[in-house]
């Protein structure tokens, strides 16, 4: 797995990898950097029992960071129980009552990920917020550096692709190779790895987009209306490390053709948005 370093190297070594569309003019040197109200990250779970304490944790320890460096005032961390059957629900509802920046928000019925996120994002009050999952596919300490990135470049959004992850199986490594490249095919959209579940947002992009997917598109789908709406997005590449526990369900004949499906919906939804931001 590649170590990407610590600190501005390891920001600089990232930006430096970034294609050459994907790279914005930084800040001016002395200009004083961007803070935000509130940080909100939200998790979408269902039977997480596991991984729940340890992603919230996780959370705390790096909006912590953010708040010590001044670069939010407040934050939040919000548990989407998406009708889990076993003790998340239960947990979340504990560790809510235990800390205050802890939210829960529970689906009665089961409603997918798509449905999950679009709950998160709804709930948010940040005017900053981070979607990722709760096995942790990547080290939270790189969230103060996708902040920096967010603001120098002044963009709406960072999306984070993995270096490595040849950790979940080549079978799943070729199914995303190839969905990668339909996506670019068919949207135009240059994202190199974009259901990765690390998307850091500013809250005004949801002024203008609406996310429709109840599935697994809904990554794509957020980057796809973003770009076409004229929102910018950069990615940054991020050491991963694959889930341990549980199992993951995306890559089921199920989810694929649910995929599928949305974005053939999708492709023709799109026709005559205009950009609602100038780059």
């Amino acid at each position: 797995m590649t170590n990407t370093g610590t600190g501005d190297d390891a920001a600089a070594t990232t930006e430096s990898r970034l294609p050459a569309a994907d790279r914005r003019e930084p800040r001016g040197v002395g200009e004083p950097a961007e803070r935000f109200e509130k940080l909100s990250i939200f998790y979408p779970m269902w039977n997480e029992e596991m991984y729940i304490e340890r992603a919230l944790d996780a959370g705390h320890r790096a909006a912590q960071g953010l708040i010590d460096r001044g670069d939010i005032g407040d934050y939040e961390l919000i548990v989407v129980d998406d009708a889990s059957t076993d003790r998340t629900g239960e947990i979340a509802d504990r560790l809510a009552a235990e800390d205050p920046h802890v939210r829960v928000v529970h689906h009665p019925q089961n409603r997918k990920l798509g449905g999950s996120i679009k709950t998160g994002f709804a709930a948010a009050t940040g005017d900053l917020i981070l979607y990722t999952d709760a096995d942790l596919p990547f080290d939270m300490a790189e969230l103060p550096r996708a902040v920096r990135l967010l603001s120098d470049y002044g963009v709406d959004l960072v999306s984070a692709y993995r270096f490595d992850r040849t950790g979940e199986g080549y079978l799943r490594l070729v199914y995303t190779f190839l969905y990668n490249l339909l996506v670019r095919s068919m949207f135009g959209v240059k994202a190199r790895d974009i259901n990765f579940a690390f998307k850091l947002c500013r809250s005004r992009l949801f002024d203008h987009v609406e996310l429709r997917s109840e599935g697994s598109f809904i990554d794509a789908e957020l980057v796809i209306r973003s770009t076409r709406l004229g929102f910018e997005m950069l990615q940054f590449g991020v050491d991963y490390f694959p889930r341990t526990r549980g199992e993951s369900t995306l890559s089921s004949p199920g989810v694929i053709v649910k995929i599928l499906r949305e974005m053939r919906e999708l492709r023709s939804d799109l026709d005559g948005i205009e950009p609602v931001r100038q780059p």
